[in-house]
């Protein structure tokens, strides 16, 4: 009789080691599940994070996926990817960081009477602003740039020319990380109106470079 409640002991500590040792691995699977289900949260969550382009120190996966051509966040309208159909206030970004915005045209009035700067009847002086943002990992020269300006309604293409006061024109490097407004003067002739289209181009030895286009009015 000894023995046998000896054995059926044994047999039930065994029985209970067994169902704790199931217990245990069902807790570790569980743990392992959450663990990766944390995990995955973490990798969603660092794939939305704001990234910025002009640090020095980016890693290049960061920099593929939110500062490239390929993998770089536009806006929320999807206007820096796109090179047409663009308003003032608008803006698109190069394959290399470079981002520019149209941010207004505006008529010219302040005119330099020691340079001899005056209105002519017949033409509408203005000046576009221009806001430029390095984003990417190198400095990149503004004397790339260059406008075309054309009417919108109907035709007429404006002349560019410099005023004195207040000016700031495309030249010198912008370094990554920094913005700049730029301005650039123009001459278009009344009886085309004063709805434009500004073009900006870049010169580049990458012949599929696009160059954004941005519409909008001449304003007082």
């Amino acid at each position: 009789m000894r023995v046998r409640a000896t054995t059926a002991t044994t047999t039930a500590v065994a029985a209970m080691l067994l169902a704790a040792l199931t217990a245990c691995g069902g807790s570790d699977d569980n743990g392992g599940d959450k663990a990766d289900a944390k995990s995955s949260g973490g990798s969603k969550g660092s794939a939305s994070k704001k990234v910025d382009c002009g640090d020095s120190d980016i890693s290049q996966a960061d920099w593929t996926k939110h500062c490239s051509d390929e993998g770089a966040d536009s806006d929320a309208d999807g206007a820096e990817k796109k090179a047409t159909g663009l308003k003032f206030g608008g803006s698109y970004t190069w394959p290399d960081g470079l981002k520019v915005s149209v941010a207004e045209a505006k008529v010219f009035t302040d005119y330099d009477s020691e340079l001899l700067e005056s209105a002519k009847p017949g033409n509408t002086d203005f000046r576009v602003k221009l806001k430029l943002t390095n984003s990417g990992k190198s400095a990149v020269a503004l004397d790339d740039l260059s406008l075309i300006v054309e009417g919108a309604t109907s035709g007429g293409e404006a002349a560019q020319t410099a005023f004195e006061k207040g000016a700031s024109p495309l030249e010198g490097r912008l370094a990554p990380g920094v913005s700049a407004t730029k301005t650039n003067d123009n001459v278009l002739e009344t009886k085309y109106g004063k709805k434009i289209v500004v073009t900006v181009q870049r010169g580049s030895e990458d012949f599929d470079l696009e160059f954004p286009e941005f519409t909008g009015a001449i304003t007082k």
